[in-house]
């Protein structure tokens, strides 16, 4: 009998415990939600995740599959888990690669005109040309270099069809290094393309498509900017000393000539390692 009130005294005990410690579990007020980042444009095969998740970017994602789908199912050699929810991960992927190859310019790199030499390392590349005794070295990577032009009419809930989707062009930074013989050091141009000088306009054909940021001189050979060198923003600079800059990397081949030939290269790579980022996903979820 004195077992039994002490068990339903303790039961009580716990109840009261866990309703308290329920209570005290709510938080006092409810988080701002974050605003949702750009979405990145993409070709209608890309913008599908963005149909199901509108154009936002952000730590909540729409459930695919009930919960009984992510079930462990049948388990292979890898060791890995294998689940419904993977089998059609899997298929979306395999669909979503035959469209991107179906849509793809450039099956090899385009050609740089001027004798530039390219090198690829990955998603950097590495252009180089000799002018009269001078080495000049351009070097961009493909990453984050899509700017997101579309993300308006995604919210706006304004779909297009694929054939009126937006041409999707790569848009890197890029840094042209140009070292002359017998100095330890090289004169660097960190440049870009900004957004507003993407279009030429009527009477605009001989504007910049792209432009200078930053100017240093830095140690030759040196792969990582050294913050100790002293660096040119060309934000407040004179117009008479930045136009003699760029006239000095036109003298050197880097013009809007080349810059359009760029951006033509960087979106082929752009296109080729999506590709081969979605075939590595693939693998990775199938365990091929």
């Amino acid at each position: 009998m004195l077992k039994s009130v002490v068990r339903a005294v303790g039961a009580a005990v716990r109840i009261s415990s866990a309703t308290t410690s329920a209570a005290r579990a709510l938080p006092r007020s409810c988080p701002m939600l974050c605003a949702p980042s750009s979405a990145t444009a993409r070709p209608f095969t890309r913008s599908l995740w963005m149909l199901n998740n509108n154009g936002a970017s952000s730590t909540y994602r729409p459930k695919l599959f009930s919960s009984k789908g992510l079930n462990p199912s049948v388990s292979c050699g890898c060791g890995g888990l294998h689940t419904e929810g993977d089998k059609a991960f899997g298929q979306f992927l395999s669909d979503e690669i035959k469209e991107e190859k179906k849509i793809q310019k450039n099956k090899t790199l385009p050609k740089m005109s001027g004798g530039w030499e390219v090198e690829m390392n990955g998603t950097e590349a590495k252009l180089t040309r000799n002018v009269s005794g001078e080495k000049v070295t351009v070097t961009f990577n493909v990453n984050n270099s899509i700017p997101p032009n579309f993300e308006e009419e995604v919210e706006q809930g304004q779909q297009k069809s694929a054939e009126e989707e937006p041409e999707i062009v790569s848009t890197p930074n890029f840094v042209v290094e140009v070292t002359k013989q017998a100095t330890k050091h090289s004169l660097v141009f960190d440049c870009h393309f900004p957004e507003d000088e993407m279009g030429h306009g009527e009477g605009e054909e001989d504007s910049d498509i792209f432009a200078i940021r930053e100017v240093s001189f830095q140690p030759e050979g040196e792969s990582d900017w050294k913050e100790t060198s002293y660096t040119l923003n060309t934000d407040s600079l004179d117009w008479a000393l930045y136009d003699h800059l760029m006239d000095f990397l036109a003298d050197r081949g880097v013009d809007n000539t080349f810059a359009d030939e760029l951006m033509e290269l960087s979106t082929a790579i752009e296109h080729q390692e999506y590709i081969k980022f979605l075939e590595d996903l693939q693998g990775f979820v199938k365990c091929n």
